[in-house]
């Protein structure tokens, strides 16, 4: 018998290189506006229009998503929004495969986000694969995924195991 802590799929995703760089040009647009617009004599409005930016990248460097499957279930996370995994075990799963999507069009980009339609909810870091779970309850989710095809295979031998 599998122990519950046992890991039979782990994968950490961030968002991607252009991601970041996008976020420090805005960051440093944001930052000379505010040196130019900005008179000296405001140095709050100053601080706070250099400080904050800086502190939103920070933050967002933070982010990742981490996926994970053990004997009891799937487990998603995408920390610093998710403290806590959610957890999906093999009776919430009424069916799971592996697809390619297209983030910007189905989703309206990467992160945590609401599709249109009937597209359900999404958690993407980066890229255009992932697995496609409708839940037993009727909700859609798409986890996305480098490895799709692992997770799926992890996410069998977890059902196998129950």
């Amino acid at each position: 018998m599998a122990e519950e802590n046992e890991v039979i799929f782990t994968e950490v995703q961030r968002f991607s290189l252009w991601c970041y760089l996008l976020l420090v040009c805005a960051i440093g647009f944001s930052a000379v506006i505010t040196l130019y617009a900005v008179p000296p004599e405001q140095s709050i409005v100053r601080s706070l229009g250099i400080g904050l930016p800086i502190l939103f990248l920070v933050l967002f460097l933070t982010f990742k998503m981490e996926t994970e499957v053990h004997p009891d279930g799937l487990y998603v996370r995408f920390f610093p929004v998710h403290i806590r995994y959610k957890k999906f075990g093999a009776a919430d799963l009424e069916q799971y495969y592996a697809r390619t999507y297209k983030p910007m069009l189905e989703y309206g980009g990467w992160g945590i986000k609401h599709g249109f339609g009937n597209k359900g909810k999404v958690y993407n870091a980066s890229g255009n694969k992932g697995v496609q779970l409708v839940l037993t309850n009727g909700k859609k989710l798409l986890i996305g995924s480098q490895k799709p095809d692992d997770l799926v295979a992890a996410i069998d031998q977890m059902l196998k195991q129950k």
